[in-house]
Order: C-alpha cells, then sequence, then structure tokens
C-alpha cells in the first residue's frame, strides 16, 4: 500500500466525551479479536483518507503552543494549504468531482507569528513509493533549506512534533497489526519494517470505528517503555468532514509537549498546484495565507 499514514489524528473528543467513553473503553476491552468484516489494510486505508485526504485540498489556520519541561511557553501561528493529485484514470470533469483518490499531495506551510519565523516556509511533495521532498525557507538568512529525508524524525520548528508528523509517514514503512477491537476503536500497533531509521519500536494506534479517525497514538522504545504520546482533544464537523480543531503531542521523558488548534478551517478552496513550488517560498501566495 503505497499511501502514507496519518500520524496527526482527529478525535470526537467533545461530540463523544472523549476522556469518559475512552477509559471506559479501555477497561472493557476484549481480549484480541480480529474484525470480521475490514481487514486491517481496509482499517488503515480508510484512516489514512479520512485523516489526510479530506475535499481535494485544504486550508487551516494554527497556533502551536510549545511548553518545556520547566512550563516556560513559546507560540507560534501558521497557515496551512494542501493540494491532492487528481485521480489519472478520471476525466478532468470527474476529476473535479471526486475527493476519494489517495495520491500524492504537496503541503505548505508558511509562519505567521511570531517576529522571528515570520515568513518561514515549510513545503513538502509527499510522493508514493520514496521519501518525500522537503524544503525550508528561512527569510532572516533568505536561504532555501533542503532537508534531508534521514531528518524525519527532526523536531519541527522547535515543537514536540516531528517532521515526518507534519508530512504523514508512509504506511509500507511498518507492519500493521490489528491487537484488539473494542465498542467504539479498532487498536492497531505498527511496527516499523527498518527498525535502524527511526527512535520508536513501534507505536499504538486507537481508530475510532464508526468515523476511522485517529483518536490517540503511542510511541514505545526498545524497552517496551511508552515515551511520547498524541492525543487529539477536540474534533468538528466542518463542511461534512471530523476535522481535528485541538491537538496534543507529550514527551513523556521530559515532560513537555505541543498543543495545536486548528481555526478556519476550509475544504475544497480551488488552491493551484503551481503555488508549491520553490518560488513561491520567497514570494508567499498572500491570496491563499491572509
Amino acid at each position: 500500500m503505497k499511501r502514507a499514514l496519518v500520524l496527526t489524528a482527529v478525535v470526537f473528543g467533545t461530540v463523544f466525551g472523549y476522556s469518559s467513553v475512552f477509559a471506559e473503553d479501555e477497561a472493557k476491552s476484549e481480549a484480541v479479536k480480529q474484525d470480521k468484516e475490514l481487514t486491517v489494510d481496509q482499517i488503515v486505508e480508510r484512516t489514512n483518507r479520512v485523516s489526510y485526504y479530506q475535499g481535494r485540498d485544504g486550508k487551516a489556520r494554527v497556533k502551536m503552543v510549545i511548553t518545556d519541561e520547566q512550563d516556560r511557553k513559546r507560540e507560534r501561528q501558521l497557515v496551512i494549504l494542501r493540494w491532492d493529485a487528481p485521480n489519472p484514470k478520471l476525466s478532468e470533469e470527474e476529476q473535479g468531482k471526486d475527493d476519494s483518490y489517495t495520491g500524492e499531495q504537496k503541503y505548505y506551510v508558511f509562519f505567521t507569528r511570531p517576529a522571528d519565523v515570520y515568513k518561514t516556509v515549510f513545503m513538502v511533495w509527499k510522493h508514493l513509493g520514496k521519501d518525500d521532498d522537503r524544503w525550508m525557507y528561512l527569510p532572516a538568512l533568505d536561504l532555501v533549506k533542503r532537508i534531508s529525508a534521514s531528518d524525519k524524525r527532526s523536531s519541527f520548528v522547535g515543537s514536540h512534533f516531528v517532521y515526518e508528523d507534519v508530512s504523514g509517514r508512509n504506511v509500507d514503512l511498518d507492519e500493521h497489526e490489528l491487537l484488539r477491537t473494542t465498542d467504539n476503536y479498532y487498536v492497531l500497533r505498527n511496527t516499523p519494517k527498518d527498525k535502524k531509521l527511526v527512535e520508536f519500536a513501534y507505536y499504538d494506534m486507537w481508530i475510532h470505528k464508526d468515523s476511522f479517525v485517529v483518536v490517540k497514538t503511542d510511541y514505545f522504545d526498545e524497552q517496551d517503555k511508552k515515551y511520547r504520546s498524541y492525543q487529539a482533544l477536540k474534533v468538528e464537523q466542518i463542511e461534512g468532514f471530523p476535522t481535528v480543531v485541538k491537538s496534543k503531542m507529550s514527551d513523556l521523558r521530559t515532560g513537555g509537549n505541543t498543543v495545536m488548534e486548528y481555526g478556519e478551517v476550509k475544504y475544497n478552496v480551488g488552491i493551484p498546484e503551481s503555488i508549491f513550488t520553490e518560488r513561491y517560498l520567497r514570494r508567499p501566495p498572500r491570496e491563499y495565507i491572509r
């Protein structure tokens, strides 16, 4: 399966009463049992689509609050634009109506605040079957920096998210196992095929069974100790799509965390592919980022 699986997740926290449902659900989790209706690959595919491919493109404003181990806070604000490649098997007219294809994507992340990161741009071309291309534009140096594929597990602009969290992890890099199903969730374990490339031994995901949104992801080291955890804290229905509006990544070793809040989320904006180029790193497309 040559698709990228989202690590940033969404949860029906406010819709379904996330905290109480989740705690109750864990308490009554059943023994390991293969779901009879869906295969693991089907669960992963649906989760991938819901998490990354809703609408044919998208836009959101994001406020990021980074809290370190001494409870000191830093804030960053940014705009994220997403463009999805259309299905090449469809006519142009059919492509305009189709949002089910999960092919290549492009991301443009423009930082608006604070002043020291203003106009910084992070751009990703997400590929199928090979490493993504990533660039960072640093306005203070007027420098476009190519981000190495080996840096994809590095911190994203000083936050507790890594580059791969932002642009997604290719599902082909992991083995996927359905640990159990509960009344509300599929629980999947994802183990890297090449452990030398990552810092984790495996990670477990809780996926809402009706919506296929990820409600939590826990990362474990070689000693089976959980050291990193993602939680989606709030979801809203926007234009018919379940959408994360608040999420949190925690470093359990240091005690630090980063909370991201999403606003002004829009789908099917009509963002042109042409802006996802090196030219627009230095000349941001004002009509789409304001």
